[in-house]
Protein backbone atom coordinates (compact mmCIF):
# COMPACT_ATOMS: atom_id res chain seq x y z
CA UNK A 1 0.00 0.00 0.00
CA UNK A 2 1.53 3.74 -0.47
CA UNK A 3 2.12 6.04 2.01
CA UNK A 4 0.68 9.44 1.56
CA UNK A 5 3.95 12.05 2.64
CA UNK A 6 2.27 15.51 1.84
CA UNK A 7 1.53 16.64 4.98
CA UNK A 8 5.07 15.65 6.75
CA UNK A 9 6.41 18.00 3.98
CA UNK A 10 3.99 21.02 4.53
CA UNK A 11 5.29 20.47 8.33
CA UNK A 12 8.87 20.57 7.39
CA UNK A 13 8.57 23.80 5.48
CA UNK A 14 6.57 25.27 7.82
CA UNK A 15 9.59 24.89 10.55
CA UNK A 16 12.25 26.24 8.08
CA UNK A 17 10.23 29.42 7.52
CA UNK A 18 9.89 29.65 10.82
CA UNK A 19 14.06 28.95 11.65
CA UNK A 20 14.70 31.68 8.97
CA UNK A 21 12.63 34.52 10.60
CA UNK A 22 13.55 33.96 13.53
CA UNK A 23 17.11 34.10 12.92
CA UNK A 24 16.43 37.18 11.11
CA UNK A 25 14.38 38.73 13.73
CA UNK A 26 17.85 38.75 15.81
CA UNK A 27 20.30 39.81 13.11
CA UNK A 28 17.64 43.01 13.06
CA UNK A 29 17.76 43.48 16.53
CA UNK A 30 21.65 42.85 17.21
CA UNK A 31 21.87 45.51 14.76
CA UNK A 32 19.58 48.29 15.93
CA UNK A 33 21.45 47.54 19.24
CA UNK A 34 24.72 48.43 17.41
CA UNK A 35 22.95 51.29 15.82
CA UNK A 36 21.97 52.64 19.39
CA UNK A 37 25.31 52.10 20.99
CA UNK A 38 26.95 54.20 18.17
CA UNK A 39 24.90 57.07 18.50
CA UNK A 40 24.28 56.97 22.34
CA UNK A 41 25.90 60.62 24.29
CA UNK A 42 29.01 59.63 26.60
CA UNK A 43 27.87 59.89 30.62
CA UNK A 44 29.24 63.40 31.81
CA UNK A 45 29.66 62.68 35.97
CA UNK A 46 29.21 65.52 37.92
CA UNK A 47 30.78 66.06 41.05
CA UNK A 48 30.43 68.23 44.49
CA UNK A 49 32.76 71.58 44.39
CA UNK A 50 32.88 74.56 46.71
CA UNK A 51 35.70 77.53 46.13
CA UNK A 52 38.49 77.33 48.10
CA UNK A 53 38.73 80.44 50.60
CA UNK A 54 41.64 81.00 53.47
CA UNK A 55 40.81 81.23 56.78
CA UNK A 56 42.06 80.97 60.31
CA UNK A 57 41.92 77.68 61.98
CA UNK A 58 42.40 77.41 65.77
CA UNK A 59 43.04 73.95 67.51
CA UNK A 60 44.61 72.58 70.95
CA UNK A 61 46.52 69.99 71.89
CA UNK A 62 46.78 68.03 75.58
CA UNK A 63 50.28 66.59 76.91
CA UNK A 64 51.35 65.83 80.41
CA UNK A 65 53.73 68.40 82.34
CA UNK A 66 55.30 68.07 85.91
CA UNK A 67 55.13 71.04 88.41
CA UNK A 68 58.39 72.44 89.83
CA UNK A 69 58.88 74.76 92.18
CA UNK A 70 60.38 78.43 91.06
CA UNK A 71 63.41 77.69 92.94
CA UNK A 72 65.43 74.94 95.49
CA UNK A 73 68.15 74.42 97.25
CA UNK A 74 69.50 72.21 99.50
CA UNK A 75 71.68 73.56 102.40
CA UNK A 76 74.77 72.36 103.61
CA UNK A 77 77.35 73.02 106.50
CA UNK A 78 79.99 75.51 105.00
CA UNK A 79 82.57 74.53 107.74
CA UNK A 80 83.00 70.98 109.82
CA UNK A 81 80.59 71.37 112.39
CA UNK A 82 78.48 70.67 114.96
CA UNK A 83 74.75 71.08 115.11
CA UNK A 84 73.95 73.27 117.88
CA UNK A 85 70.15 74.18 117.33
CA UNK A 86 67.50 73.54 114.70
CA UNK A 87 65.25 76.62 114.68
CA UNK A 88 63.08 74.94 111.60
CA UNK A 89 61.16 72.09 110.81
CA UNK A 90 59.40 70.45 107.93
CA UNK A 91 56.79 72.12 106.50
CA UNK A 92 58.15 75.76 108.06
CA UNK A 93 57.58 78.66 105.59
CA UNK A 94 60.40 80.81 106.17
CA UNK A 95 61.54 84.26 104.72
CA UNK A 96 64.60 85.35 103.11
CA UNK A 97 67.39 86.09 105.84
CA UNK A 98 65.65 83.82 108.83
CA UNK A 99 67.85 81.77 110.80
CA UNK A 100 67.39 78.15 110.32
CA UNK A 101 70.03 76.50 112.21
CA UNK A 102 72.74 77.43 114.09
CA UNK A 103 76.09 75.68 114.37
CA UNK A 104 79.38 75.47 116.42
CA UNK A 105 82.83 74.97 115.81
CA UNK A 106 85.15 75.42 118.61
CA UNK A 107 88.11 75.56 116.29
CA UNK A 108 86.95 78.05 114.54
CA UNK A 109 86.92 80.08 117.94
CA UNK A 110 91.08 79.23 118.43
CA UNK A 111 91.86 79.99 114.60
CA UNK A 112 90.31 83.21 115.09
CA UNK A 113 91.84 83.87 118.28
CA UNK A 114 95.33 82.76 117.24
CA UNK A 115 94.78 85.72 113.59
CA UNK A 116 94.08 88.09 116.10
CA UNK A 117 97.17 87.74 118.23
CA UNK A 118 98.79 87.71 114.75
CA UNK A 119 97.48 90.85 112.98
CA UNK A 120 98.25 93.01 116.81
CA UNK A 121 101.94 92.10 116.87
CA UNK A 122 102.25 92.86 113.31
CA UNK A 123 100.24 95.99 114.05
CA UNK A 124 102.96 96.59 116.93
CA UNK A 125 106.54 95.95 114.65
CA UNK A 126 105.04 98.47 112.15
CA UNK A 127 104.40 101.25 114.23
CA UNK A 128 107.69 100.65 115.41
CA UNK A 129 109.42 100.81 112.12
CA UNK A 130 107.72 103.69 110.75
CA UNK A 131 108.18 105.54 113.93
CA UNK A 132 112.03 105.03 113.35
CA UNK A 133 111.49 105.53 109.40
CA UNK A 134 109.98 108.84 110.38
CA UNK A 135 112.64 109.93 112.65
CA UNK A 136 115.29 109.11 110.52
CA UNK A 137 113.54 110.87 107.76
CA UNK A 138 113.73 114.15 110.16
CA UNK A 139 116.97 114.22 111.01
CA UNK A 140 118.40 113.68 107.33
CA UNK A 141 116.70 117.20 107.06
CA UNK A 142 120.67 118.33 108.43
CA UNK A 143 122.72 117.64 105.57
CA UNK A 144 125.40 115.30 106.74
CA UNK A 145 123.84 113.24 109.47
CA UNK A 146 122.13 110.46 107.87
CA UNK A 147 123.15 108.42 105.05
CA UNK A 148 120.75 108.09 101.80
CA UNK A 149 121.18 104.06 102.26
CA UNK A 150 120.18 103.99 105.89
CA UNK A 151 116.92 106.03 104.76
CA UNK A 152 115.95 103.83 101.80
CA UNK A 153 116.57 100.59 104.51
CA UNK A 154 113.85 101.59 106.96
CA UNK A 155 111.53 103.12 104.22
CA UNK A 156 111.32 99.70 103.20
CA UNK A 157 111.54 97.87 106.11
CA UNK A 158 108.11 99.82 107.26
CA UNK A 159 106.69 98.96 103.78
CA UNK A 160 107.53 95.21 104.20
CA UNK A 161 105.77 95.41 108.05
CA UNK A 162 102.76 97.15 106.85
CA UNK A 163 101.93 94.38 104.25
CA UNK A 164 102.43 92.09 106.77
CA UNK A 165 100.14 93.32 108.60
CA UNK A 166 97.54 93.83 105.74
CA UNK A 167 97.86 89.89 105.67
CA UNK A 168 97.49 89.37 109.14
CA UNK A 169 94.06 91.77 108.35
CA UNK A 170 92.74 89.71 105.71
CA UNK A 171 93.52 86.51 107.85
CA UNK A 172 91.82 87.66 110.47
CA UNK A 173 89.09 88.91 108.38
CA UNK A 174 88.93 85.04 106.63
CA UNK A 175 88.18 83.54 110.06
CA UNK A 176 86.10 85.93 110.87
CA UNK A 177 84.26 85.55 108.20
CA UNK A 178 83.43 81.71 108.65
CA UNK A 179 82.10 82.83 111.97
CA UNK A 180 79.17 83.77 109.88
CA UNK A 181 78.96 80.27 108.20
CA UNK A 182 78.51 78.71 111.41
CA UNK A 183 74.84 80.30 111.22
CA UNK A 184 72.88 78.99 108.11
CA UNK A 185 69.65 81.39 106.60
CA UNK A 186 67.34 80.69 104.32
CA UNK A 187 68.25 82.26 100.63
CA UNK A 188 65.18 83.16 99.51
CA UNK A 189 61.18 82.85 100.80
CA UNK A 190 59.81 79.54 100.92
CA UNK A 191 59.04 75.79 102.93
CA UNK A 192 61.16 73.58 104.31
CA UNK A 193 60.40 69.93 102.45
CA UNK A 194 62.94 68.14 103.82
CA UNK A 195 65.18 67.55 106.92
CA UNK A 196 68.43 65.52 107.53
CA UNK A 197 70.00 66.38 111.21
CA UNK A 198 69.18 66.58 114.54
CA UNK A 199 71.07 68.75 117.08
CA UNK A 200 74.43 67.36 118.32
CA UNK A 201 74.98 65.73 114.72
CA UNK A 202 78.31 66.02 112.67
CA UNK A 203 77.99 68.08 109.59
CA UNK A 204 79.86 69.99 106.82
CA UNK A 205 80.26 70.40 102.98
CA UNK A 206 78.85 67.99 100.84
CA UNK A 207 81.62 64.44 101.14
CA UNK A 208 83.08 65.95 103.68
CA UNK A 209 80.57 65.41 107.20
CA UNK A 210 77.45 65.49 105.39
CA UNK A 211 76.51 62.91 102.79
CA UNK A 212 72.71 64.34 102.96
CA UNK A 213 71.86 68.12 103.05
CA UNK A 214 71.01 69.60 106.16
CA UNK A 215 67.58 71.15 105.05
CA UNK A 216 65.58 71.57 101.49
CA UNK A 217 64.07 74.87 100.82
CA UNK A 218 61.48 75.08 97.92
CA UNK A 219 59.71 78.01 96.14
CA UNK A 220 56.47 77.14 96.55
CA UNK A 221 54.05 80.40 95.85
CA UNK A 222 55.52 80.68 93.09
CA UNK A 223 56.04 77.45 90.56
CA UNK A 224 57.08 76.16 87.09
CA UNK A 225 55.03 74.31 84.78
CA UNK A 226 57.07 72.13 82.58
CA UNK A 227 55.99 70.21 79.07
CA UNK A 228 57.70 69.05 76.33
CA UNK A 229 56.12 70.53 72.98
CA UNK A 230 56.18 68.10 69.88
CA UNK A 231 58.18 69.69 67.10
CA UNK A 232 55.38 70.28 64.88
CA UNK A 233 53.37 72.77 67.66
CA UNK A 234 56.15 74.84 68.67
CA UNK A 235 55.72 77.32 65.80
CA UNK A 236 52.14 78.05 67.34
CA UNK A 237 53.66 78.73 71.03
CA UNK A 238 54.77 82.07 71.89
CA UNK A 239 55.80 84.33 74.79
CA UNK A 240 53.31 84.92 77.15
CA UNK A 241 50.59 82.29 76.10
CA UNK A 242 48.15 81.49 78.29
CA UNK A 243 47.78 77.71 78.85
CA UNK A 244 45.05 75.41 81.32
CA UNK A 245 45.83 72.91 83.27
CA UNK A 246 43.99 70.30 85.82
CA UNK A 247 46.06 67.92 88.66
CA UNK A 248 44.50 64.92 89.72
CA UNK A 249 44.15 66.13 92.93
CA UNK A 250 41.63 68.32 92.44
CA UNK A 251 39.64 67.35 89.31
CA UNK A 252 36.86 69.84 89.62
CA UNK A 253 39.69 72.87 89.40
CA UNK A 254 41.05 74.37 86.35
CA UNK A 255 44.46 76.30 86.65
CA UNK A 256 46.17 78.67 84.68
CA UNK A 257 49.81 79.39 83.24
CA UNK A 258 52.09 81.79 81.67
CA UNK A 259 54.54 80.73 78.50
CA UNK A 260 57.90 82.49 79.80
CA UNK A 261 60.30 79.90 78.97
CA UNK A 262 61.25 78.12 75.71
CA UNK A 263 64.66 75.81 75.06
CA UNK A 264 64.96 77.09 71.55
CA UNK A 265 66.59 73.40 70.72
CA UNK A 266 64.48 70.45 70.51
CA UNK A 267 64.99 66.95 72.99
CA UNK A 268 67.19 64.66 70.67
CA UNK A 269 65.43 61.70 71.86
CA UNK A 270 61.44 62.78 72.46
CA UNK A 271 61.90 65.33 69.17
CA UNK A 272 60.22 68.23 71.17
CA UNK A 273 61.11 71.67 73.38
CA UNK A 274 60.98 72.10 76.37
CA UNK A 275 58.94 75.55 77.75
CA UNK A 276 58.36 76.39 81.16
CA UNK A 277 55.56 78.43 82.26
CA UNK A 278 54.62 80.46 85.29
CA UNK A 279 52.38 79.62 87.88
CA UNK A 280 51.32 82.07 90.88
CA UNK A 281 50.41 79.76 93.69
CA UNK A 282 49.68 81.83 96.57
CA UNK A 283 47.07 79.56 98.37
CA UNK A 284 49.57 76.52 97.86
CA UNK A 285 46.82 74.66 96.70
CA UNK A 286 49.39 73.11 94.39
CA UNK A 287 52.61 70.73 95.17
CA UNK A 288 55.61 70.50 93.39
CA UNK A 289 56.21 67.39 91.88
CA UNK A 290 52.38 66.69 90.85
CA UNK A 291 51.69 65.59 87.17
CA UNK A 292 49.33 68.05 84.98
CA UNK A 293 47.36 67.44 82.11
CA UNK A 294 48.18 70.92 80.21
CA UNK A 295 45.81 72.03 77.53
CA UNK A 296 47.39 74.24 75.08
CA UNK A 297 45.80 76.64 72.53
CA UNK A 298 47.29 76.84 69.30
CA UNK A 299 45.33 80.00 67.63
CA UNK A 300 46.26 80.99 63.63
CA UNK A 301 48.72 83.60 63.10
CA UNK A 302 48.04 83.80 59.83
CA UNK A 303 45.34 82.58 57.15
CA UNK A 304 45.80 79.79 55.58
CA UNK A 305 43.64 77.60 52.95
CA UNK A 306 41.25 75.37 54.88
CA UNK A 307 39.06 72.75 53.25
CA UNK A 308 36.57 70.28 54.71
CA UNK A 309 38.99 66.87 55.13
CA UNK A 310 36.92 64.31 52.68
CA UNK A 311 38.36 67.12 49.34
CA UNK A 312 41.55 65.94 50.62
CA UNK A 313 42.84 62.58 48.83
CA UNK A 314 45.85 60.71 50.18
CA UNK A 315 46.69 58.29 47.95
CA UNK A 316 50.08 55.67 47.23
CA UNK A 317 50.97 58.76 44.51
CA UNK A 318 50.80 61.78 47.12
CA UNK A 319 48.93 63.65 48.88
CA UNK A 320 45.93 66.37 46.78
CA UNK A 321 43.30 67.94 46.29
CA UNK A 322 41.23 68.02 42.47
CA UNK A 323 41.20 71.02 41.32
CA UNK A 324 37.83 71.51 38.51
CA UNK A 325 39.59 74.13 35.56
CA UNK A 326 37.62 74.54 32.26
CA UNK A 327 35.41 71.56 33.20
CA UNK A 328 37.90 69.45 33.41
CA UNK A 329 39.80 68.14 36.73
CA UNK A 330 43.79 68.34 37.66
CA UNK A 331 44.94 66.58 41.12
CA UNK A 332 47.23 69.26 43.16
CA UNK A 333 49.59 68.49 45.40
CA UNK A 334 49.50 69.48 48.81
CA UNK A 335 51.05 69.41 52.60
CA UNK A 336 48.46 69.23 55.20
CA UNK A 337 48.78 71.32 58.52
CA UNK A 338 46.30 70.77 61.31
CA UNK A 339 42.96 69.23 61.86
CA UNK A 340 39.69 69.93 63.80
CA UNK A 341 36.29 69.92 63.58
CA UNK A 342 35.93 68.14 59.96
CA UNK A 343 38.72 70.58 58.55
CA UNK A 344 42.26 70.63 57.56
CA UNK A 345 44.82 73.27 56.84
CA UNK A 346 46.34 73.29 53.27
CA UNK A 347 49.16 74.13 51.07
CA UNK A 348 50.08 73.96 47.58
CA UNK A 349 49.94 75.74 44.66
CA UNK A 350 46.37 77.06 44.73
CA UNK A 351 44.71 80.22 44.81
CA UNK A 352 41.65 81.92 46.48
CA UNK A 353 38.40 81.31 44.46
CA UNK A 354 39.84 77.95 42.87
CA UNK A 355 36.82 75.51 42.11
CA UNK A 356 38.17 72.26 44.52
CA UNK A 357 36.12 68.66 44.70
CA UNK A 358 34.38 68.42 47.47
CA UNK A 359 35.17 64.33 48.37
CA UNK A 360 38.49 62.96 46.91
CA UNK A 361 38.66 60.21 45.15
CA UNK A 362 41.19 57.62 43.39
CA UNK A 363 38.11 57.33 40.78
CA UNK A 364 38.53 60.87 39.65
CA UNK A 365 41.58 61.03 37.69
CA UNK A 366 43.70 63.81 36.10
CA UNK A 367 41.78 65.13 32.56
CA UNK A 368 38.40 64.05 33.23
CA UNK A 369 35.63 65.95 31.63
CA UNK A 370 32.99 66.07 34.71
CA UNK A 371 30.12 68.49 35.46
CA UNK A 372 29.72 70.33 38.69
CA UNK A 373 27.52 71.64 41.36
CA UNK A 374 28.15 73.35 44.22
CA UNK A 375 28.08 72.14 47.53
CA UNK A 376 25.11 73.28 49.81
Amino acid sequence: MKRNNHPIKLLQTALSVAILMSIFSRCSHSEGNASTKKTAAPVIPVVETFLLEKGMLSTEIEIPGELFSFQQVDLYAHETSFVKKLHVDVGSEVKEGQLLVSLDAPEITSRLAGAESRWKSQESVYKASKASYERLLETSKTPGTISPNDLDQAQARMNSDYDQLQAAKAGYREISNNLDYLEIRAPFNGVITARNVNPGAYVGPSGRGSERPLFTLQEQKHLRLVVSVPEAYISYLQQNDEVSFQVKALPQSTFKATVKRQARALDTRLRAERVEMDVQNDDKKLLPGMVADVTIPLPARDSTFIVPKAAVLNSAEGIFVIRVKDAKTERIAVKIGRTSDGKTEIFGDLTPGDKIVATGSEEIKDGTTVSTKSKV
